[in-house]
């Protein structure tokens, strides 16, 4: 089988990302994304994932200033494991609660040590974009993500408190130099 790898979000994926998706609402998340809608739209879907104009996958209050973001899917053959997502420039919401990365691994891949190796080969795209030094920001109880950043050499800096918008978030840098 081929190696893991970094790839710009493609319908080669289709069928393996919307089963993801399935694993991700099972967990909560991605509520907004909606299997059907995007299986028959899958490639506006990548066209606009790859414009890296801001961030799709969330939406935002129109407060919320956006900022210019890379989406990369983690694939290991066509089977879609996890999106890695540099953001270019923080903001002023990004530097308490998002980050200039964040990364998933679809549940039914996670302890396999792929956050790991998404992070791993993710450093070379981050540098690319200039970050020297990444935030990362967490939720205080995924121990597992905050195991993969100390893995990686991120150092902790603080945890944000919850606030009535806002969930507590661990802050994490990591150098990219």
């Amino acid at each position: 089988m081929s190696a893991s790898k970094l790839v710009k979000p493609s319908i080669e994926y289709m069928d393996s990302y919307l089963d993801a998706l399935d694993e991700y609402h099972a967990e909560g998340r991605y509520q907004f994304l909606h299997r059907e809608d995007l299986k028959n739209n899958f490639q506006l879907y990548v066209d606009i994932l790859n414009e890296g104009k801001q961030y799709i996958h969330k939406p935002f209050a129109d407060w919320v200033e956006p900022v210019p973001e890379t989406p990369l899917w983690f694939v290991k053959g066509n089977e879609y494991i996890g999106t890695l997502n540099i953001r270019h420039r923080l903001n002023w919401h990004l530097e308490k609660w998002g980050g200039h990365v964040n990364f998933i691994i679809r549940p039914t891949m996670r302890g396999k040590g792929f956050g790991k190796k998404i992070l791993q080969k993710g450093m070379p795209y981050i540098c690319y974009f200039g970050i020297e030094r990444a935030l990362f920001t967490i939720d205080p109880k995924a121990k597992g993500a905050q195991r993969i950043l100390e893995f990686c050499g991120a150092d902790y800096e603080d945890t944000t408190p919850e606030t009535d918008k806002f969930p507590a978030r661990k802050r994490f840098w990591l150098d990219c130099s």
